[in-house]
This record gives C-alpha cells, structure tokens and sequence, in this order.
C-alpha cells in the first residue's frame, strides 16, 4: 500500500496531540518506513532522546468502513435469502465480530491499552518483548511507541546468517501463542510476518496490537482438551471437543470424519505435511465435500485465522516443523504449574495425564495390530468401495435425466412460443419464452453439476 503524504500525516500529528510537530518529536523522519492500508509508520526521536516510531491513522478510513458495513451486511442478506449453504453459517456474528475488532483496530488507544496488557501477560518471558507506549503522545489517531528493529520472522536467510536457530524462534513462537490462547485467553489475531520480528539475540517481537480476541472461557476449556488429545492422539476426544465447539456438526455417519481426524493425527502432529498422502483417503473426502460437516463459529473465525498464518510461517523457517516437538516447553511448564486458577489446573492435570500417557505407549507391534483392528472396524472392504461407486454413478444419472428433461422443455417452449409469434400472439409468446428462457437456465445449472460431478468422481477414482 503506498503512503499518504506526509504533510497530511504532519497535520494529523499536531492536530491530535496539539502542539507544533518539533515541540513533541526533537526529529521526525519524513520519508515512512512502513505504509499499511490503515497507517503508516515514521521514525522520530523523543525531546528526551528516546528512539520511537510514530503510527499515524491513514485519513478517512471511518468513512470508508461504515461504506464497508454496509455492503457486506446486504451481501450476507443476499447470501441468506438465496443460498442454502450460508444457512450453515452462523455469518451474523461471524459479521459482528469482525467489524467490531475492525473498528477496534483504529482506535489507537485501545491498541496501547492492548499492547500494555500483553506486555503484562509475558512479564517473566524474556523471549517476548513487546515495545512501550509513550502515553503523552498517544491519541485515537496516532501512537507513539518504542523503536525496536528486528529481521522478519519469516526471513530464514536473514535469520541464519545472523546465528540464530529458525528451529528455537519456532519454539518461542508457538509457546507464546498456546499461553495466549490456552493460559491468558486473550491473544494477538494478525500473525502476519509484518507484525512479527526477531531480534539479535533471538527474541520475537510484536509490534501490532490494533487486532486483538478474546478467547470465551468455554472454548478456552475445550481448546486445552482438544490441545491434549491432539498430543495423545486420542481421536474420539478430538471429535467431541470440536463438535462442542461448534466445528464439526454432528452427522449419522461420523466413520468419514473419524478417518480424516484419524488420519490428520497419524500423518501430521509429529512430522511435516504431505499432501500426496491424502490420496489414502479421497474416498473420505469426497464424503466430506458432499456432506459439508464444518462450520466456523463465530468465536473460532480469528483464532483459526491466526493458528493458519502460525503454521505458515513455522514452516517457512522450518520444513521439517512438527507442531509437538515445538509445544513441548510448553507442555513442560505446565508440569510444574502453581496457582488457584481453574484454567491452570485444568492444564496441569492435562499434562500430567499426558504424561503417563506417553510412559504407557504400546510396542510398535502393537500399534500396528490396533491399525489393522481399527482398518477393519472402519470397514475398508472391497464392498464398501463398490457401493460408493455405484452410488456415484446413479447421481450422475440423475442429473443427466435432469439436464435432458429441462432441455426438452426448453426446446417445446421455445418452439411453442415461436408458433405463437408466427400466429400474431405477441403477449402469449413473451410469457414462453419467458418459461423457455428459465428452462434454459436450469438446462445449463444441471449441466454444470454433472459436469462438476463426473471431474470429482473421475478425481476419486484415479
């Protein structure tokens, strides 16, 4: 995004904090150092020396975001009215939450009181350094904030050449945001590399708090099961958590999901991802695109968006990125956790349990008959997959007779309307070719579909 000029940012300056630009600032950097859609950042020395960044708001954004409201919420209405599939959804608060943290983010005294709070989560985290706000030049439209440069999280090469180990950042990154979700339940929900840095010595540093979540407590509990049963690999409770949440909605046949979970927890927790080994389950995946199970509540729409920007970003530093090798100091300073805290002890007796969990592992032949037991409950037989095959074919029968029944009525009304043109009947010909105009659209709907489905089923088979 391209800066605004930096006469209108000088104006926003001393208008907001009321005074001529070099009685606050003894230096001001005219040229920005980082331009954003809802600021831009310039570099200044305080009358007293210190080194700080100045964020100031880019002009008329409220204007631009009560537009954005708007539009969004008639688009929803319209998705509500004419689409069953955002039924599904619960998008209203999904819309309310967004929004609300959307206007959050450009008041920038909310983002310093953000900022003071998370500082104050990791007192006694060495690793996580949060810079400090200069209340005295702070408004709703400009921040002032402690100078603290850093490489960018994601630039491995930059990382390396410096000594630093990419393997060490990812630990500190991930503990720093399972305390935040499981521990503090507040959080910060823009992880992008633009808001995280690495210093020198190898601390990560976070530099944006306008876009900030809380985490409700019932998820906040259902997160730290699902957290351990991830690490157990425990899917029976990995499904109950996330049904609970509200991100799964539970179905008569749950052998589809089961297997993905399953599958996700086998391949995935200790090793990097693979997407050549889906192919193990495309029948699975085709259930699942069917059927449609996930939804995304309201309360999970940032955190899953911070999780994903996470999990990019470790595997940018580190191919090889296993999410359990890098959550164990985490996991470790919870074993010796103290305090009244319900969240706490709920964490603790996780980690104990998981514990002893992992000192009764089975032998490997022993898990791989419990595989070979669980292959055969699930049902993987021959007759299994004929059944889903012949189902197939019998929907595309279905829509082919579909598409040849509205071609048919296409063809006659479009006929019967041009007989009735031809005999002078103007206003009864308008009407069929009104209905032969519908029954084109509906001829090229059901044509779609099947298309569609014989490239998925063609995809399944391969």
């Amino acid at each position: 995004m391209p800066p605004f000029e930096t006469t209108e940012a000088i104006a926003i300056i001393e208008s907001e904090l009321g005074n001529s630009l070099y009685s606050l600032y003894r230096d001001f950097q005219e040229r920005p150092i980082a331009a954003a859609s809802l600021g831009q950042v310039h570099k200044a020395n305080l009358q007293t020396g210190e080194e700080v960044v100045v964020k100031i708001q880019r002009p008329g954004l409220k204007v631009l975001f009560d537009l954005d409201v708007k539009a969004v919420k008639n688009v929803i209405r319209f998705c509500q009215k004419y689409f069953a599939w955002a039924k599904k959804y619960d998008l209203d608060a999904i819309y309310y939450d967004f929004f609300t943290i959307l206007y959050q983010e450009i008041d920038y005294v909310n983002e310093g009181k953000n900022a003071d709070r998370f500082r104050e989560n990791f007192k006694g985290y060495p690793e996580i350094i949060v810079p400090r706000v200069y209340w005295t030049h702070t408004t709703e439209k400009v921040i002032t904030l402690e100078y603290l440069p850093g490489i960018k999280i994601n630039d491995r090469v930059r990382i390396e050449a410096c000594n630093l180990n990419p393997k060490r950042i990812n630990q500190i990154g991930v503990c720093c945001y399972l305390k935040q979700l499981l521990l503090d339940g507040f959080f910060q929900a823009d992880p992008h590399p633009g808001n995280l840095a690495v210093s020198l010595d190898g601390e990560v540093i976070f530099y944006d708090f306008g876009m900030m979540a809380e985490v409700k407590s019932l998820t906040k509990d259902q997160m730290i099961k699902a957290f351990f049963a991830v690490l157990r690999k425990d899917v029976d409770q990995v499904l109950n958590t996330l049904i609970t949440i509200g991100l799964i909605e539970p179905m008569p046949d749950m052998m589809p999901v089961r297997r993905l979970v399953n599958f996700l927890l086998e391949n995935f927790t200790d090793k990097p991802v693979d997407f050549y080994n889906f192919d193990e389950i495309k029948e699975e995946l085709y259930v699942l695109f069917e059927q449609q199970p996930f939804r995304l509540p309201s309360q999970m729409t940032f955190i899953l968006k911070s999780l994903t920007t996470l999990d990019g970003i470790a595997r940018e530093l580190e191919p090889d990125y296993s999410l359990v090798s890098c959550s164990q100091p985490f996991v470790k300073s919870l074993t010796v956790a103290q305090g009244r805290s319900r969240i706490v002890g709920e964490l603790a007796k996780q980690t104990r349990d998981f514990i002893k969990y992992k000192l009764q592992q089975p032998s490997k032949s022993e898990i791989l008959i419990r595989q070979l037991e669980t292959r055969i409950e699930d049902g993987e037989i021959q007759f299994r997959v004929r059944s889903i095959e012949n189902d197939r074919l019998l929907k595309r029968i279905n829509l082919a007779l579909k598409t040849l029944i509205f071609t048919c009525i296409t063809c006659f009304t479009f006929l019967s309307g041009s007989v009735l043109l031809t005999g002078g009947y103007i206003e009864g010909a308008i009407v069929v070719f009104a209905l032969s105009a519908l029954g084109l659209i509906l001829m090229f709907k059901s044509g779609l579909q099947l298309s569609v489905r014989e490239k998925l089923d063609k995809m399944a088979e391969k």
